[in-house]
């Protein structure tokens, strides 16, 4: 942690910032209407077990929604979603392993997510003699014929490098295990391939074993992303001596399911004052689902996401609140995005399906959990090359937290280099990746983060509100400037 203002702001200059970039001082009314009272309650609601995590593709994801176009009606803030509504809706679609699937190894057969994991989510029928091959890397498996083979691969230490004092975490662990050496596997066409945890990986298990297949705008055959082009699986670190028993085979049947779900978009506004101005519009940006029901930890199943994100979910619909009393000269757009945590899904369907023009949204104001951490310090991100896109707009920010959050930023996770990529994961992205200035607020994870006990008692409600605040007062120094904060010419993200 460092306080990194000055610094900030002279690479901002260098990068072509302007030196004056409207009034970065909000009205006074516009912030003390940012209530710590209101957000709490609203929080105390939207994070409590009434709606059950708010998964995407759930009716608890849809009741959230209606509860928060509910509030945003009372705030004063007008629809602009489809149709005269709060709503964009668009299809969730979704890709699993079916409940009739089936793993044996010899005599003995395997659980799905107890017992073994899959990776590669499509339909196939597997009966293979099982080969050992080592860690599975190119050393171990150069004189091994794998041909229509049933491969054995123990996870071991990875090869990716880290940043120093950045651990390598069990989930991130075995995805890496996986990752580095499957292309090479499938390289030699066996039949399948399984991957044998070690102490660190099966540490990661649980985790992994809550997530129920995977999610998109279109349907995607593969888990996390990860190309899988024969069957892959994941068992526990005490199968290593069943499957290296001599004469064992690997039968698999993997039957896949695929099914629609409603997923929606949140969306309101408050009209601008200045005629020539109220066609261009500042978006706040929010999510409001989390991850749902899982298996219990402590006794609690319910995935709450009171920071990640309803803390955002309610800091947006305060500055909502406010705006909808005291407006700007532009209007302001905010969205709570559906189905983020599948993959920054209702952002994506959004900058491909706007209900305004692109082009008439000046910035976008992004925030991921906001309610955690040091009570001084938070994380700005959007405003280091190659992630700045608008040097106007990243000054706007750092000086509204000097005169309204008085933050120290931290700027290493705003670092093409940091290793948890966390630039990438909220839903700034599909805007900044259309040529839309972008700028992300966050209080950065924390030890409660994708837990059941992210709970709203464990949230600094002081903190969220001086983030709500700092995001309001960025938003009225891009939607009260004489003129319209610019793109970085060239601007281009490293992936």
């Amino acid at each position: 942690m460092r306080n990194t203002s000055i610094i900030l702001l002279g690479l901002l200059a260098a990068c072509g910032g302007a030196g004056s970039p409207g009034s970065a001082s909000p009205s006074s009314d516009v912030i003390s209407l940012i209530r710590e009272d209101e957000i709490k309650s609203d929080l105390y609601t939207l994070a409590g077990d009434h709606f059950l995590g708010r998964e995407a593709g759930t009716l608890d994801e849809l009741k959230a929604s209606a509860w928060l176009a509910e509030k945003a009606r009372q705030a004063g803030l007008e629809p602009a979603g489809d149709d005269g509504t709060y709503f964009q809706w668009w299809p969730l679609h979704r890709v699993r392993l079916a409940s009739t699937s089936t793993v044996s190894v010899g005599s003995t057969d395997l659980t799905y997510q107890k017992d073994v994991l899959v990776f590669s989510l499509r339909t196939a029928m597997v009966d293979a003699p099982i080969v050992m091959a080592g860690d599975g890397r190119a050393e171990s498996i150069a004189g091994l014929d794998l041909e229509g083979k049933a491969v054995v691969v123990r996870m071991s230490a990875p090869t990716a490098t880290l940043a120093p004092n950045v651990s390598l975490r069990p989930t991130r662990y075995a995805m890496a295990n996986i990752g580095e050496r499957v292309a090479g596997l499938a390289a030699k066409k066996p039949a399948a391939i399984v991957f044998v945890s070690d102490a660190v990986a099966d540490s990661g298990w649980d985790f992994l074993a809550n997530i129920k297949g995977t999610y998109g705008l279109d349907y995607v055959d593969r888990i996390f992303g990860m190309p899988a082009p024969v069957p892959t699986l994941w068992v526990h670190q005490n199968m290593l001596s069943t499957l290296g028993a001599p004469g064992q085979r690997l039968k698999a049947t993997l039957i896949v399911e695929r099914f629609t779900y409603p997923s929606v978009n949140v969306v309101a506004k408050v009209r601008g004052t200045d005629p020539a101005l109220s066609s261009e519009y500042v978006l706040f940006s929010a999510h409001q689902d989390h991850d749902g029901i899982k298996a219990p930890i402590a006794g609690d199943s319910i995935w709450n996401g009171a920071d990640d994100n309803g803390s955002v979910s309610v800091g947006i619909l305060a500055i909502g609140r406010a705006w909808a009393k005291h407006p700007a000269r532009r209007s302001a757009l905010f969205v709570w995005h559906g189905a983020e945590e599948k993959g920054l899904l209702g952002s994506r369907y959004y900058v491909a399906h706007p209900v305004i023009p692109l082009s008439s949204i000046v910035a976008v104001l992004n925030a991921d959990m906001i309610g955690s951490n040091s009570p001084d310090s938070a994380g700005l991100l959007g405003v280091q090359p190659p992630h700045l896109n608008s040097p106007e707009l990243a000054e706007m920010a750092i000086r509204a937290n000097e005169s309204v959050g008085k933050f120290v930023l931290d700027t290493l996770w705003d670092r093409p280099s940091h290793p948890e990529g966390w630039y990438f994961r909220s839903d700034h992205v599909p805007y900044a990746q259309a040529g839309v200035p972008s700028v992300y607020f966050s209080s950065l994870p924390h030890p409660l983060y994708h837990t059941p006990k992210d709970d709203p008692e464990h949230i600094n409600y002081s903190k969220l509100t001086r983030m709500a605040r700092w995001m309001s007062a960025t938003g009225w120094a891009a939607a009260n400037a004489g003129q319209r904060v610019k793109l970085l010419p060239g601007f281009k993200l490293e992936r």
